[in-house]
């Protein structure tokens, strides 16, 4: 492959041919119900349930014996679990569940690291009927107790040191969670051992709420992103086309399981394909990293911005490794600037293939693919299925509606990017925010909030967010979160947050606070308020800058100003004041 005029262009010659290989074509042949004929859907026609899909009709057939699973700890040890072992398992999950009286719809929490334990808990729950909502295991206690409370936590599945620094201290705060699992205790391999290693799954309606993702928008509470048994069409087709993956892979997704990512690709869909998935318990090492790819010939890595950044950044060479095993390396979480798409092609000898998609699409929505050329800093085209758009808005940011009907931009005209509401992962609802839900859509369309452009050749191209969300890390960190926490403290009058360009990151939150009558500002109080926030909200989203002010901008109505906030800290033009009440 050769870099050439803003284009990674590819040979046209494989192995063996990609799933995706004429993508016009795929995208004029295919459709949702053929993609759900490639599932086998409950027998005697009881409904779609994800947990078989990605467990049962594996375990019942012929790569029953296959490694579904296979996990290196951070001390060492490792473990496979073969797909009829990750079925039993999961029955016993299901029956446990059964036998403590949950019901089907109620909710199941997991607050756990890259371990088997999350995979049987999360597909478990699925089998007998419960809802999933995966929880980041470095968020603080409050984070922690809000989402438990949102969603109506009925169990909660952790670790016995995850309890103790994180849930003990709120735990009498949340009334309906009935239990707390704690996997490696005694009590829960006593409660596994006596569970019976046969589970029927119940009728389950494609409908049927399945997974419950929190997402942070910039003011109020967490939003509740409802996805459905359904969703598994997506992770088996996106699977299948942004990642090429097939049966006889080894996979490797670097995501963190409390995220939505960790889920769909990290759990589901490499499990709906057969293949088999490398979970890594260690945090980032790019010398591990490296030996990992090479030692269990990795044949498709997705991984994030953030990681690549660091692995450049590091004093390892890969070309000293053996990754001829290799056929894709992907990316998402945030944009992958084409620095990383040539270091990609230097270091692994291939391109890195960035995607798009959210919290709220459920699965990848746009792609760049195996088959096709790479313009990099791109992210790709739309996946077959899906149908994308750029909105125009006006002035106020909003997407032009004209008697019903939006307006599309022109070519490489910035605008909103939009997705035409239908396809199988699409959320549901916010839970208990129906209003806000329907906000999201307009004339058929499903507004991200993302500004894109498409180029001539229908390439889309991220421009930035439609609002003050703070991508870290591959994270979304909601800015009035933080600023809560840290008004907790008794020093602390107001904050204000905002995210702060990192070359690693991406992003870094910085603070900046009004402190109360009778505290005066130093550099004592400013470590004591970053570690307060660490404190509460965990390290991954606490503020890691501080600056003490005298007042913060506000509008008339009292609202901070974030975006001129961010603009003094960068320098950048501070737009319209005319709603600016003080005079910072």
């Amino acid at each position: 492959m050769t870099v050439h005029e803003e284009r990674v262009r590819k040979s046209r010659t494989w192995a063996v041919a990609p799933n995706l290989v004429d993508y016009d074509a795929t995208r004029r042949s295919f459709s949702w119900d053929a993609a759900r004929r490639d599932l086998d859907g409950l027998p005697d026609g009881a409904g779609l349930n994800i947990a078989h899909e990605a467990v049962v009709r594996h375990a019942q057939g012929a790569r029953a014996d296959d490694v579904a699973i296979r996990w290196f700890g951070k001390d060492g040890a490792s473990r496979d679990l073969t797909y009829r072992d990750l079925d039993v398992q999961t029955n016993r999950f299901a029956s446990m569940l059964r036998a403590l009286g949950v019901k089907p719809g109620e909710r199941v929490y997991t607050l756990l690291g890259r371990v088997p334990d999350l995979h049987v808990a999360v597909l478990g729950a699925l089998k007998a009927g419960a809802v999933v909502s995966p929880l980041f295991s470095a968020f603080g206690p409050e984070p922690i107790k809000q989402r438990l409370l949102l969603g109506d936590a009925r169990v909660l599945v952790t670790t016995a040191a995850l309890y103790r620094r994180k849930v003990e201290s709120i735990r009498a705060e949340v009334p309906g969670l009935t239990h707390v699992l704690l996997v490696g205790s005694d009590d829960f391999g006593a409660l596994m051992d006596a569970a019976s290693d046969e589970f029927a799954i119940g009728a389950t309606d494609p409908g049927q709420l399945a997974l419950l993702h929190f997402t942070s928008g910039t003011t109020g509470t967490p939003k509740g992103a409802m996805h459905v048994h359904e969703a598994v069409v997506a992770h088996h087709a996106t699977a299948r086309f942004a990642l090429d993956l097939r049966p006889d892979d080894v996979f490797w997704c670097t995501a963190d399981p409390g995220w939505v990512t960790g889920t769909s690709y990290g759990i589901i869909a490499p499990l709906t394909i057969g293949a088999t998935l490398i979970l890594d318990e260690a945090e980032f090492d790019a010398s591990r990293w490296y030996e990992t790819l090479e030692r269990e010939r990795v044949t498709v890595w997705y991984t994030a911005p953030t990681a690549i950044r660091m692995m450049m950044r590091a004093a390892v060479d890969a070309r000293n490794r053996d990754l001829s095993a290799l056929r894709l390396v992907a990316s998402v979480g945030e944009p992958l600037n084409p620095e990383a798409v040539r270091w990609g092609i230097d270091a692994l000898g291939l391109a890195i293939h960035d995607n798009w998609w959210q919290t709220e699409t459920g699965g990848i929505m746009i792609a760049n693919y195996l088959a096709d050329d790479i313009k990099p800093g791109s992210m790709g085209r739309p996946l077959p299925g899906i149908d994308a758009a750029i909105l125009r808005r006006d002035e106020h940011g909003e997407v032009i509606v004209d008697e019903g009907i939006v307006e599309e931009c022109a070519t490489d005209e910035e605008g909103e990017l939009a997705l035409r509401a239908g396809w199988p992962s699409m959320f549901r609802g916010y839970l208990g925010e129906d209003e806000r839900y329907r906000k999201c859509f307009r004339d058929g369309w499903y507004l991200s909030g993302d500004l894109a452009r498409r180029d001539a050749d229908g390439y889309y191209w991220f421009v930035g967010r439609g609002d003050d969300v703070i991508k870290s890390a591959g994270h979304l960190i909601g800015p009035f979160e933080v600023e809560s926490a840290l008004m907790e403290h008794p020093a602390v009058a107001e904050a204000g947050v905002i995210g702060k360009p990192d070359p690693i990151v991406g992003a870094v939150v910085k603070a900046f606070v009004v402190l109360r009558a009778g505290y005066e500002p130093s550099d004592a109080l400013r470590l004591e308020l970053i570690g307060f926030g660490r404190k509460r909200l965990g390290a991954a989203v606490a503020p890691k800058e501080i600056e003490f002010r005298a007042d913060l901008p506000k509008t008339r109505s009292g609202k901070i100003m974030r975006r001129l906030l961010r603009a003094r800290e960068l320098g950048l033009p501070e737009g319209d004041l005319s709603m600016l009440e003080t005079k910072s």
